[in-house]
């Protein structure tokens, strides 16, 4: 059977890597190429088979039909206009192409929110990590015009280290990580929060979004705790995210408080929610989890390439 030939750009970064392994049990796609500057000429075992990494200047893009861009923030966007000059679809990981980081009106590959667009898009912003998790928990009280106006969602979110990229940092040895656990980006200044501002206040300009990130000694995985008020209590909240997720192949709602084990090296987000006790104002603390490498990520990407192809959405994706 005929595959379509995809290309890697970035393909030596965490992300970039669990790309190829997707893309090595994917019945529609081939790797074609996998690109990194600092590795070019070098060769390393992932997804069952051998990848051969190339200088990103010496990418053979009139042979992919498909790139995805793992590159850095701030260096992708060019790269994702050379691929697309050539006449292949592209899926940026990178943040250049997201809400709230460029004027272009790119279609944002938040899969369960925007499915409808991706259908034969020519290029696709990935979410990033932090925002599909918490973003997706609370599409349902967004939709439904459930927040109560003038309030902050608090959102106070953990990440494993691969979440930091591969670049070597004295903060992220082994000695600095290990038994340890630490706020960063302090401040609600994070990269991720333009994106997440940009489809909350699509629904509501009325709300604050105040969010912390966290460091844990951990490989993968994302936890985020999302606290938000509401203009009325609701008598069965768990019902409304059920509803609203039904039939969705890669979102999981449970009565149980979703843990890193759940979701690690799967293409899912696992969550639930709980009413608040002792406050004056209605209140919900909403949990949810995912593999920030997987669904948060290359899994995500594949997903969003999927649906801009026609594929089914659940093609070579762990669930």
């Amino acid at each position: 059977m005929h595959k379509i030939p995809v290309g890697v750009f970035g393909a030596s970064g965490y992300a970039g890597r669990e790309l190829c392994g997707l893309l090595a049990n994917h019945p529609h796609f081939s790797l074609a190429f996998a690109t990194a500057n600092a590795q070019r000429g070098e060769r390393a075992f992932i997804g069952g088979s051998e990848v051969r990494f190339i200088a990103t200047d010496d990418a053979p893009l009139r042979g992919a039909e498909l790139v995805f861009s793992a590159l850095p923030h701030g260096a992708s966007a060019t790269w994702v206009e050379r691929a697309q000059e050539h006449g292949a679809r592209v899926v940026d990981l990178s943040s250049d192409l997201r809400p709230g980081h460029t004027s272009l009106d790119i279609p944002y590959g938040l899969t369960e929110v925007n499915r409808a667009v991706l259908s034969g898009a020519e290029v696709i912003a990935n979410p990033g990590c932090y925002p599909t998790a918490i973003l997706l928990s609370l599409l349902p009280l967004l939709e439904g015009g459930l927040l109560r106006e003038d309030s902050t969602i608090v959102v106070d979110a953990a990440s494993g280290v691969t979440g930091a990229g591969n670049s070597p940092k004295p903060e992220l040895l082994f000695g600095e990580v290990t038994e340890n656990y630490r706020a960063y980006g302090v401040g609600n200044e994070h990269r991720h929060l333009p994106e997440m501002r940009a489809l909350v206040h699509r629904h509501t300009s009325a709300v604050d979004l105040l969010f912390t990130p966290h460091l844990l000694p951990v490989a993968r995985g994302i936890l985020a705790t999302v606290t938000v008020q509401l203009n009325a209590p609701l008598a069965d909240p768990l019902a409304l995210w059920q509803s609203r997720f039904a039939g969705e192949p890669f979102v999981e709602v449970t009565d149980a408080l979703p843990t890193l084990r759940d979701v690690q090296h799967r293409n899912v987000v696992r969550m639930t929610v709980r009413q608040a006790a002792q406050v004056r104002t209605p209140t919900l603390i909403l949990l949810s989890a995912i593999d920030n490498l997987v669904k948060g990520a290359a899994g995500q990407a594949i997903q969003n390439a999927n649906v801009s192809f026609g594929f089914n959405e659940t093609a070579g994706l762990p669930r």
